[in-house]
């Protein structure tokens, strides 16, 4: 993938750290179409553990997930340093504070880090990435270790891994465990184009031991893209699931590949190609681009999930790609069924032996799952224009200096998620009537349940959070509409 591209990436998964359900699609008017007035009523639960969870789970891209002692553990793309979040519950890695587990000193190496993976072995654990000097041509492998069995580290870089004879750009490496060995899935350059899967035998963690063999691998038709490899175990099958088109477009989808127990990994021919993609765009619910994934089991053991990026436009765009999860299940010849990609804050129940939190969402017309209400002051136009773009499909807007929204929330921590658009302006965000914090709801692309504001952690009670718009808007906005959508409370 280009520099272009992940740095694109990257610069949309960063503005939303600073700064549904039924899910995602058609374009919002904002003409006199819209303009009707929609009664809001006032709908309040005492504040429970929930045992749900809505997407997305972070704004980042190329996540990878493990649960380990007790807890969550998430990597996204950052770009300039690898970043892991840590909860108890999956409610709650929204909210989660990010660590920085990594960041490096050596400038042919501390630019576009791409899609961290972390594994525990023999005692340690170890970050898979790759990492460049600012040149997307010069992207490389890398495997961090841990100086003990804490996800969060302390770690150092422990190899450059270069499979011989394939010293070459290459991004996306994942472990693969079998038969007692390890292997190391990655993509690089081949005959069929950039971007195509590999396999390399591996002595130890740190260690490529032999050539790398090539993967051919079917895909989408329009490029040759063949990306991001992830391996599932079960039954008596391996599984390789990997990621095909361009990740800027609405078909960017996940397809695999199987090997039978017993057979080596390293002979190309011992994969077996499946026919079609296995998870891909769901226009129905607005969700474009499912792709880079891992996989998790549930906390119990009993169910596996997938994780993934995806977006919420259909526009061929690297923009807006978020975090998400959900349960697969299998069939009865034993393999994945992925079903088809959930819209964004679709209400999920909980993986098996989560012990879930005391969350709950606050909707842009007053119904909460919980202890919260919004309120308005000006005038506020709403519908349901928005469709599977906005949380329960409806949301509320204004374009005039002023006017306000006020949340009150019981709990420690508030998130805003909205549509973000070409003709979006500035909002002016304070907590029970602090100093005011700016966050801009442009993009140069109409994507919807975007994360767009962040509470800081907050004492333990009632609190207030009162959105302003300011009137104004960026060079490129064409116009000064804020709009409120979604609230997710944290307790």
């Amino acid at each position: 993938m280009s520099l272009r591209l992940r740095v694109a990436l990257v610069v949309a998964a960063t503005v939303a750290v600073a700064a549904a359900s039924t899910g995602i699609a058609t374009a919002t008017p904002t003409g006199p179409e819209r303009r009707h007035t929609m009664t809001t009523r006032p709908v309040h639960r005492h504040a429970a553990v929930s045992t749900t969870f809505r997407n997305p789970l972070n704004p980042g891209p190329d996540p990878f997930m493990t649960w380990y002692q007790g807890y969550y553990y998430l990597s996204t793309t950052q770009g300039d340093a690898i970043r892991i979040w840590k909860a108890r519950s999956l409610n709650q890695l929204l909210a989660a504070p990010a660590t920085t587990v990594w960041t490096d000193t050596d400038p042919s190496r501390n630019k576009q880090l791409w899609a961290p993976e972390f594994s525990l072995v023999d005692g340690h654990w170890y970050v898979y990435y790759t990492a460049d000097d600012g040149v997307d041509d010069h992207h490389r492998l890398y495997v961090l270790e841990s100086s003990g069995t804490d996800p969060l580290g302390p770690y150092h870089l422990k190899a450059k891994l270069v499979p011989p004879g394939l010293d070459q750009w290459a991004i996306d490496p994942s472990l693969l465990r079998l038969g007692g060995r390890l292997y190391l899935g990655f993509s690089s350059i081949a005959a069929a184009g950039h971007n195509s899967l590999y396999l390399a035998p591996m002595s130890d963690p740190w260690t490529v031991s032999g050539p790398a063999v090539y993967l051919p691998a079917a895909g989408c038709a329009s490029d040759t893209v063949r990306e991001a490899p992830e391996f599932l175990h079960h039954g008596s099958t391996t599984y390789l699931v990997y990621s095909s088109c361009d990740t800027g477009k609405p078909d960017y989808q996940l397809w695999m590949k199987s090997l039978s127990d017993g057979k080596d990994p390293m002979v190309a021919s011992n994969w077996v190609q499946h026919d079609g993609p296995v998870f891909g765009r769901n226009d129905s619910t607005g969700v474009y681009g499912p792709g880079h994934n891992g996989f998790f089991t549930s906390p119990d053991g009993s169910q596996t999930w997938i994780v993934y990026g995806a977006k919420n436009t259909a526009n061929y765009t690297y923009e807006g790609r978020t975090t998400r999860a959900q349960r697969i299940t299998f069939r009865a010849d034993g393999s994945p069924d992925f079903g088809v990609p959930l819209a964004a804050g679709a209400t999920q129940a909980l993986p098996s032996g989560d012990p879930g939190s005391t969350q709950y969402w606050i909707n842009d017309d007053n119904r909460s799952s919980g202890t919260g209400s919004v309120t308005y002051a000006g005038a506020w136009s709403s519908g349901s224009g928005c469709g599977t773009q906005c949380f329960w499909g409806d949301d509320h807007w204004t374009g005039n200096a002023g006017d306000t929204a006020t949340f009150t929330f019981t709990g420690t921590r508030i998130a805003l998620l909205s549509v973000r658009d070409t003709n979006y302006g500035l909002a002016a965000v304070s907590v029970d009537g602090g100093a005011e914090t700016t966050i801009d709801l442009y993009s140069a692309n109409r994507t919807g349940e975007q994360l767009n504001y962040l509470s800081p952690a907050l004492s333990p009670g009632t609190h207030t959070l009162r959105v302003r718009n300011t009137g104004q808007r960026n060079a490129s906005s064409t116009g000064t509409l804020v709009e409120i959508d979604r609230a997710e409370v944290y307790g």
